[in-house]
């Protein structure tokens, strides 16, 4: 685990979320505390923890989140080689995307960094932005540039 930012997801069903991030996502299971519904989850170098309501360490009041979506407010970006795998894999478990799939270049100073992404949410309701580097360009105009795939 060497990741500075580690997000933890709280979870309506551990088990379940666990599935989806690493038989459909991919991700793997660097570590699980069973007896509290608590797995450490890895994917190339992006790292997060999901851990079941109710069980081991459970926050209340107000910061626990009490109906679906969850996170409201907060996606996590997350960086892959490439989006085709998880596009693919999702589709073969008949899942939708929250986000289609697109090209979107933002500005940074003097220039234009390109990502192709799209969000989905796991099974509580969390959004996940996959991306994958497009690179760089100069900067263009004032307008950030969408196109759809």
């Amino acid at each position: 685990m060497s990741s500075a930012l580690v997000p933890e997801f709280a979870v309506s069903d551990w088990q379940n979320s666990k599935r989806f991030y690493c038989q459909i996502l991919g991700f793997k299971c660097v570590y699980e505390r069973a007896e509290e519904g608590f797995c450490y989850l890895k994917l190339g170098k992006a790292e997060l923890m999901i851990d079941q309501i109710g069980e081991g360490r459970t926050f209340d009041e107000g910061h626990q989140p009490n109906c679906y979506p969850f996170g409201k407010g907060l996606n996590v970006q997350i960086l892959v080689p490439s989006i085709a795998p998880l596009i693919e894999s999702l589709s073969q478990y008949g899942i939708g995307l929250f986000l289609p799939v697109e090209d979107r270049w933002y500005r940074v100073e003097a220039e234009e960094s390109g990502n192709r992404q799209f969000i989905v949410a796991d099974p509580d309701g969390y959004l996940l932005r996959f991306y994958q580097r497009l690179g760089k360009r100069k900067f263009k105009n004032s307008e950030p540039h969408t196109s759809p795939l």
